[in-house]
């Protein structure tokens, strides 16, 4: 009678390697792949989630050319994007500058501008709203104490509520990305500044010609994921402002989720759910593709 032949240490490693990942690669299948084949299929289809289901080819993606709507959510989209992704690297970059120039109570900085990225988006809104308040915020009491007798009306006002919602974005997000940053800045050998120093150049010239190239892989993963993350947002706008007033702050992610969880249509919510994933898939591939001309590893 044969006996089976025991598995060798590499081959016991790797199976135990593939125990380990069989879960995570469940759920990546279940939750992930699923879903997106799904989404795709009913893009080409006209169901409500219940009744039968019924393929009518490109109608769907014809129908985004004509709906107002749908034009009014990708104009609001960009422009949040545009506004907030530069405003907030450009700011967290400045701060990251500032704190890894050895400022005292280093920790204590770091810990107040992160905080708000860890809080929860849900919180962050409702405090905003209060103190962002028309009639009884702080905002607006202060500015009425300053002399303004027609302080704006933030999210209740058509245009101001976008403008309010970046604000609060950026303040939320900025955070991160400045960890980010100051990791980049302190992986940066000391020996450039001290040969730049010696050749007599300045700060600012020290600035340009030693951070920015040398921090430039990480301003690059940094606006890719700024983009990915200022075409998402739905929390802020769900708490805030309901993509009012009119349809002011309607983005395309808020749309996608009216269509598809009130009006039950989601055929065209996937429709436009893949419209957004190839607006931020163009954006991606012509950042990989430029980033050779200017990223510096």
């Amino acid at each position: 009678m044969l006996r089976n032949k025991p598995l060798t240490i590499s081959q016991r490693n790797r199976l135990v390697g593939y125990c380990f990942l069989l879960p995570n690669l469940i759920g990546f299948v279940l939750f992930i792949v699923i879903p997106v084949i799904a989404s795709f299929l009913m893009s080409f289809s006209n169901w409500n989630g219940f009744g039968s289901f019924e393929f009518i080819g490109f109608a769907n993606y014809m129908k985004l050319f004509e709906d107002d709507n749908f034009k009014i959510s990708f104009v609001n989209s960009m422009i949040f994007t545009v506004v907030s992704v530069p405003v907030t690297l450009f700011a967290a970059l400045l701060i990251a500058v500032w704190l890894n120039a050895g400022v005292k109570f280093l920790k204590l900085f770091r810990t107040a501008v992160f905080l708000p990225y860890v809080t929860a988006t849900i919180a962050v809104a409702v405090v905003w709203q209060l103190m962002l308040n028309p009639s009884m915020g702080p905002v607006n009491g202060m500015l009425r104490s300053l002399g303004l007798s027609d302080p704006p009306g933030w999210f209740s006002s058509t245009a101001w509520a976008l403008l309010s919602v970046m604000l609060v974005y950026i303040w939320h997000s900025i955070g991160y990305y400045m960890v980010l940053y100051l990791a980049g800045l302190q992986g940066i050998p000391d020996h450039l500044y001290e040969a730049a120093s010696l050749d007599g150049a300045g700060a600012v010239q020290k600035f340009f010609r030693i951070t920015l190239p040398s921090l430039t892989p990480v301003i690059f993963f940094t606006v890719i994921i700024g983009v990915i993350n200022s075409f998402k947002v739905f929390d802020l706008i769900y708490v805030l402002t309901e993509g009012g007033p009119g349809r002011s702050t309607q983005v395309l992610v808020y749309t996608i989720y009216n269509v598809a969880f009130k009006q039950f249509d989601f055929g065209y919510a996937s429709a436009m759910a893949y419209v957004l994933f190839l607006v931020i898939l163009v954006f991606s591939y012509v950042q990989f593709v430029g980033q050779k001309k200017w990223v510096n590893y």
